[in-house]
Order: C-alpha cells, then sequence, then structure tokens
C-alpha cells in the first residue's frame, strides 16, 4: 500500500487521522492531471494558434506550441492548487495538499511548490519525486521547497483544517 503511514494527532476534544498520500497514488493524479492539461491545451490554445497561422506541428524546445503548453500547465496546476487545495486529479483519488505550517495555502507557497520545486524535481532525473515513496511524510522535494504535504482525505469524513493545523508540527 503506497499510502499506509498514517498519524494519529490529537488533542482533547477529538483525534485527527492523517493518511499521507504515497508515490503511486499521486503518480496516477499526475496522469489524469497531464490528460486534462493536454485537453485543455488542445481546446483552448490550439484554435486560437490556428487562427494566428502559427504552426501546430512544430515541437522544437522553443516552439509556440511547446512554451503555450509549459504555461497552461504550470497555470493548471498553480490556480487548482491555491484556489482549492487540490487538482482534477487529486479530486479523483481524495488527495488534498495542504501547509505544514499552520496556514491556508498562500500564492507564494504555492507558485514556489508548483513552478520552482517542481521543476527542480524533474529536471534532476525525477529524483524529487522519486523521494516521495522514501520519506516519511511522504514528501517530495517541492513539498520540501513548499512546506506542505499532501494527504488522502477519507471518503465521508470531514478533517478539520484548523483542527488539523494546530496539531501539525
Amino acid at each position: 500500500m503506497d499510502h499506509e503511514l498514517e498519524e494519529t494527532l490529537g488533542s482533547s476534544a477529538a483525534t485527527i487521522h492523517v493518511l499521507y498520500a504515497g508515490f503511486w497514488i499521486r503518480f496516477w493524479a499526475y496522469v489524469i492531471d497531464m490528460i486534462v492539461v493536454g485537453s485543455l491545451h488542445r481546446i483552448l490554445v490550439y484554435p486560437i494558434l490556428r487562427w494566428l497561422d502559427i504552426s501546430i506541428a512544430e515541437t522544437s524546445m522553443l516552439s509556440t506550441v511547446v512554451i503555450s503548453a509549459t504555461v497552461v500547465m504550470y497555470a493548471y496546476f498553480i490556480i487548482m492548487t491555491k484556489l482549492l487545495g487540490q487538482t482534477l486529479g487529486k479530486m479523483v483519488f481524495g488527495l488534498k495538499v495542504i501547509d505544514e505550517n499552520k496556514e491556508t495555502l498562500s500564492w507564494d507557497t504555492v507558485i514556489f511548490r508548483e513552478l520552482i520545486g517542481k521543476f527542480i524535481s524533474k529536471t534532476a532525473f525525477f529524483l524529487g519525486f522519486i523521494t516521495i515513496g522514501f520519506s516519511s511524510k511522504k514528501k517530495g522535494w517541492h513539498d520540501y521547497f513548499g512546506d506542505t504535504l499532501v494527504i488522502q482525505e477519507r471518503k465521508g469524513v470531514q478533517m478539520p483544517i484548523r483542527a488539523l493545523e494546530q496539531q501539525i508540527t
């Protein structure tokens, strides 16, 4: 089981069980997100590029298609994570990004995590993502950079974020 680490964070009023999201469940959420990003790019950007008579066949690293796909991808991850705490892929699997420092996710945290942290994680031969499978709290480099955790919400169980934030240290 890739998300078997469960931590009990207790207070006198209630006990909250935190289930960290492991490598494989996050990987499959990412696959779904990439399908969404590719679809958004083709639905929103391709018609504009065709209207402007810009070739969509060119796929060099600095081509308009690749740059626009990158912009769509990072915008999707940043906006969804900031506004909802999860992307569509994470929603499918019941995952949520939370701040480890007892705060709501700020734009700075999300941008640093999603843009800079994930770029470094990918550039270093994906080692930043592989660490998810080996860290006690299932954190990748981007989670360490952004001081975030990815947790699995239990279906039908509300996890009061304020109580959770007070207990995480």
